[in-house]
This record gives structure tokens, C-alpha cells and sequence, in this order.
């Protein structure tokens, strides 16, 4: 048996095995996609990683000519797969904007991307004869790949370093390929890096809305939370859910739903929920929601109403489909925020943020927008992750970064509570806090 032979043996192992590892990075993305369009795929492609995907549809499509109009309501949800493609290409930004016309709101492009500094790595398999096909050529790097992608229209929504070690070693193998991604430097040694782009499109016309009102013990918020709303220019819902309030908050909101003078594309629910917390109080209402867009205002009006035009406005503009709330860039009112919770959400945000590999200042404010497509994806990659969250608030951040939706912060100035007191426990929810990040680490970060 001659050495060239075992070594082709070993090269197409070690590709078999690579390809799988980059569809058990992409597949908690993929399967929550109507369908995989795999575009331009290379010569030498065996086409391991489109075959070893979840996803519910399957294509490929070779060349430009073929390439349906992913805004047709046939296509919606659609993922589209560039395997080595921008390695081999000499105008990315070309293809990327060709894929921009083609595209909708709900479109991502999955790209693979061969690490450019192990170039040798491809010529020497050659020059040995256990590989066939052109030797990656364009130098591409993340940053110049965020670079093109600015000026292509599109957005950098989730990285991802992928594939260290090229063989199995048992459990050893996978255990590296796992944890090596996490120590700065050493990352950048991976062999593949994995690059999800959303295409910044901004809305056509104004979407609808529904704004979601948890409200415990919350009677003295309930007439300004409605008068100090913003007018959209679209039709808008206002759902109260009422959850087991000591005062009077339930007959305040049937009070002010018969009597408040509401502009015509206003209109007004109110719910009492069954079960206890603000996480189910959400849920409630936006099972109950009709509209294109959710958003959530917390009644105790430390989040400003009049700021929710700008979490809309960002939204229609395409800037991203998730739509977070931030309260920790300007100062504080008063006593809004005590100094151990001030530090506590700083440090849980930096640390979700490694974990998601998201730009997140801010996990807890309540406020968050995102449409009602996107809800749905979120609420079928919770049935598949599991039902883990009293908050709420890590059962839509988590979905919204694995699943690529873009996460976007809006920044408010965080007020004291005029009305009634906090429902907050700082030792008990920080311990919550830090459970959920651990959770996210091996889960999400580490795939275990």
C-alpha cells in the first residue's frame, strides 16, 4: 500500500469529518429554515456539508442564470450556502450584491470560509497528489469580509470558528474543536470560520403593531402608559395582561379600556393570566397578538413609551429584526437601577455576549421588538431546546442570535419607578442570571 495512497484515504476522512463538524455548528441555525439553497458550489465540492445539514428543502444551484426570486412567498425563510465560494472568487462584493436584488427580509447567506493563512496546507495536498482542484486564491479575512459586506447591503449577524483538529481521537478530537474557539488567539488558528449575513432591507410599507403590557400591581401606570404611547402610522394593539395584582390594577385597565379616547388605528385587549410570571404574562400576550410586529412595554414606565418610535424606526429601516433595548449607556434616574444590579447586568452582558457571539449591552431590559415570523422561528427552536427560562427575556435572546435574526440595541434613559415597587430579587435572579449564562456556554457555545 503505497504512502500516497494512505494519505488520500486520510485527506478524504479528514474531509468527511470536517464537513460534519461544520454542519453540527450550522444545523441549530439551518433546521429552523423553510430551505437550503446551495449556490455556485465548487468542482471539487463532494457536496459533504450540503447532504450532512438539517434543513427541510434542499437545492443547488450552480449558476446565476437558475436563481429563483427569493421574494416570492415560496422562498421566504431561505438559506442560501457559499461553500469556499468567496475563497475562490475575484469580485465577492458582485456576488454579494447579485444575492441582495434576490433576496427578502428573511434571508441569510451561510458562508464557509477557508481559513486564508493555511493556503499551503491546499498545495501541498496537491503537489502530493491527494487532492484535486484550484488552490483557494483570494486572501479574505473577517474584516475585509465585513467590509464588503457593508458595501453590498448586507449585515455580519454570527460568526463562528469551526474545525481545529482533523481527526476524531475519540472524544478528544470533538472536546478540542469545541473548546478552542473560546481562547482568544488560538481561535484564530481554526481552519474554517463559519459567516452568517442577513441583507439590510428596509420596510416597503409600515408594518402593524402590538404592544405587549405585563402588569403586576401596576394600577397608578396604566393611564399614562397608554397616553404617552407614540402614534405609529400603522394599525397598532395595546394587550394588557394582568397577573395576580394585591391593588387594583385589573378593574384600572377594564376602566381605561372603555373610557380612553383612542385614535382610530388604536385599539385595546386586556388579559388576565392564569399562571404566574411576567415570562408566562408575555407569552399570553403574544399568543393573543395580530399584528406584524411585537413588541413589550413594561408597566412600570422606567422604559419611556415614547421611546418605543425608535425600537419601530429601526425596525422599518432594516437595521435588524431584533430589536433590544439597552439601559446601561446613559446615566440613570434616581434610584432606577440599584448599584449591585447595575453591575451585575454589565458583567452578564459581556460574558452572553461572548457566549452568542452577539453585540448585547443589555440582557434584561425589557423592551425588545421583533416580528411575528421571527417569534415563530424563536418558539420552535425553544420546543427543540427546552423550556428554560423564568424571565423570558433569554428564550428570545437566544434564538434571535443563533438563529441570525441581527440583534440591534436601542439605547434609553432608564427612569425610577413612580408607581408601586420592584418585583426584583437581586441575589435570587443574579443566581438565575448566572445559571443561564452557564447554560448558554455549554448549549449554544459548545453545542454539548
Amino acid at each position: 500500500m503505497s504512502l500516497r495512497f494512505i494519505l488520500k484515504k486520510y485527506f478524504n476522512t479528514w474531509q468527511k469529518y470536517s464537513n460534519q463538524l461544520i454542519a453540527e455548528a450550522l444545523s441549530p441555525l439551518s433546521k429552523h429554515y423553510r430551505q437550503l439553497i446551495q449556490f455556485m458550489p465548487r468542482a471539487e465540492d463532494q457536496l459533504i456539508l450540503y447532504e450532512a445539514l438539517d434543513c427541510p428543502q434542499k437545492q443547488l444551484i450552480h449558476d446565476i442564470d437558475n436563481f429563483p426570486l427569493l421574494t416570492e412567498a415560496a422562498y421566504s425563510d431561505t438559506l442560501i450556502l457559499l461553500n469556499g465560494v468567496f475563497n475562490h472568487a475575484l469580485d465577492i462584493a458582485a456576488i454579494l450584491k447579485f444575492l441582495h436584488e434576490k433576496s427578502d427580509r428573511t434571508t441569510r447567506i451561510l458562508s464557509v470560509i477557508y481559513n486564508p493563512y493555511l493556503r499551503f496546507l491546499y498545495q501541498l495536498a496537491n503537489l502530493l497528489g491527494i487532492r484535486k482542484g484550484a488552490v483557494p486564491h483570494t486572501f479574505i479575512t473577517q474584516r475585509d469580509l465585513h467590509n464588503l459586506a457593508l458595501l453590498s447591503g448586507f449585515q455580519i449577524v454570527r460568526t463562528q470558528t469551526c474545525v481545529y483538529m482533523p481527526w476524531k481521537l475519540g472524544g478528544i478530537g470533538t472536546l478540542i474543536n469545541k473548546l478552542l474557539p473560546c481562547i482568544p488567539i488560538l481561535k484564530w488558528l481554526s481552519l474554517s470560520y463559519l459567516v452568517c449575513l442577513r441583507p439590510i432591507k428596509p420596510e416597503k410599507n409600515p408594518p402593524t403593531l402590538s404592544i405587549i403590557i405585563p402588569a403586576r400591581n401596576e394600577a397608578g401606570n396604566i393611564a399614562a402608559a397608554l397616553e404617552r404611547l407614540p402614534r405609529f402610522p400603522a394599525k397598532t394593539e395595546v394587550i394588557f395582561v394582568e397577573g395576580h395584582s394585591t391593588d387594583n390594577t385589573w378593574a384600572e385597565i377594564l376602566k381605561i379600556k372603555a373610557q380612553y379616547e383612542h385614535p382610530p388605528n388604536l385599539s385595546i385587549k386586556a388579559l388576565q393570566q392564569p399562571k404566574k410570571g411576567k415570562a408566562d404574562a408575555v407569552r399570553l400576550g403574544f399568543e393573543h397578538a395580530k399584528h406584524d410586529l411585537l413588541t413589550i412595554l413594561d408597566a412600570d414606565l422606567s422604559m419611556p413609551p415614547e421611546k418605543l418610535a425608535a425600537f419601530y424606526e429601526a425596525y422599518c429601516l432594516g437595521l435588524a429584526d431584533f430589536i433590544n433595548g439597552s439601559r446601561l449607556l446613559y446615566p440613570m434616574e434616581g434610584e432606577a437601577m440599584r448599584p449591585l444590579n447595575l453591575l451585575a447586568n454589565r458583567t452578564f452582558a459581556r460574558l452572553l455576549s461572548f457566549v452568542l457571539t452577539a453585540p448585547l449591552t443589555d440582557t434584561l431590559c425589557g423592551t425588545k421588538l421583533f416580528s411575528q415570523k421571527s417569534h415563530q422561528k424563536m418558539m420552535a427552536w425553544r420546543r427543540d431546546f427546552g423550556d428554560f427560562d423564568p424571565f423570558g427575556d433569554f428564550e428570545m435572546i437566544f434564538p434571535a442570535a443563533v438563529l441570525g435574526l441581527g440583534i440591534i440595541d436601542v439605547p434609553i434613559y432608564y427612569r425610577a419607578r413612580t408607581y408601586g415597587e420592584t418585583n426584583i430579587s437581586r441575589f435570587r435572579d443574579g443566581w438565575i442570571l448566572l445559571k443561564m449564562t452557564v447554560l448558554g456556554f455549554f448549549k449554544i457555545k459548545l453545542n454539548f
